[in-house]
């Protein structure tokens, strides 16, 4: 009988999670099943149960269901404690269940493995204040920029974020207009704009020669914030696809104790992407 994974979450129905995991388990030879269900966040206690009662392994949880699955979580990695959000959840063999954050690792795999980009020293600029935002502070602080900048649209939220990360590096937050008269090596879009084809009020002359842009969302047409990358010259603009793939890979090793390639199943997705 073959292990069950799943991937839930509101809407889901445009989700590559299924994809992805099964094309990792086809090239480690793992006998898995893995499967996209739609679960409203008033379902999800219900639907977590269900699953786990019935055979099921591990979970991706994702919007709006990772501060649930956190809360579900018997036992949380370190990874998910700092983001107070879990995208992984596996099932041990006394029954508990461990709850994990895979997204910040996910993005410094595809920032400094797959695209050479260098986090150590750097000045980073991330944008936006929420959930996305939360799970990618301690993995990127963990390569020891020189700074850190969260950047909001209400600055409490940002400044409060920031206070909460302190004491290792410098970390500050602020709003989008205190930006002015700042430059960056590295701006991330944790915003949601991307989704609703917009973009963040940003300055002018807010990256610095040869800084890079990464915008943690991923469209079949480059996002605005990729565009405006490219339009500033960034040595590289970059979208979140590759951080999906490396995001996924965690987990699958989380469940498996087998680390697929990457590179193969994001080619398949770029050269999918291309062709529609």
């Amino acid at each position: 009988m073959k292990n069950r994974y799943a991937v839930f979450g509101h809407p889901i129905k445009h989700s590559k999670s299924p994809l992805i995991h099964r094309a990792f388990a086809e090239q480690t030879l793992q006998t898995m099943s893995y499967e996209a269900q739609d679960v409203p966040a008033d379902q999800f206690e219900t639907a977590v149960k269900d699953f786990f009662n019935h055979g099921g392994k591990g979970l991706n949880c994702t919007i709006p269901l990772k501060e649930l699955a956190c809360l579900k979580a018997d036992i949380l990695s370190h990874r998910a404690q700092a983001a107070k959000a879990v995208n992984t959840l596996a099932l041990q063999e006394d029954g508990m269940i461990f709850g994990d954050n895979t997204d910040g690792i996910g993005l410094v795999r595809d920032l400094t493995i797959n695209h050479g980009i260098l986090l150590d020293n750097a000045r980073i600029l991330i944008l936006g204040a929420g959930g996305a935002c939360r799970g990618i502070i301690r993995p990127l602080m963990d390569h020891h920029p020189q700074s850190l900048f969260i950047a909001n649209r209400t600055a409490s939220k940002a400044v409060a974020l920031a206070e909460e990360f302190s004491g290792l590096i410098d970390i500050k937050g602020c709003s989008f207009d205190q930006l002015s008269g700042r430059q960056f090596d590295l701006i991330i879009n944790a915003t949601a704009a991307s989704l609703s084809n917009d973009l963040p009020p940003l300055p002018a002359g807010l990256l610095a020669d040869n800084g890079n842009c990464y915008d943690l969302a991923y469209a079949n047409e480059p996002t605005p914030f990729v565009q405006w990358g490219k339009i500033n010259n960034a040595g590289k603009s970059l979208d979140g696809l590759g951080m999906l793939v490396e995001q996924a890979a965690e987990a699958f090793f989380i469940w498996r104790g087998v680390k697929p390639d990457t590179q193969p199943v994001i080619t398949r997705l770029r050269n999918a992407h291309a062709m529609t």
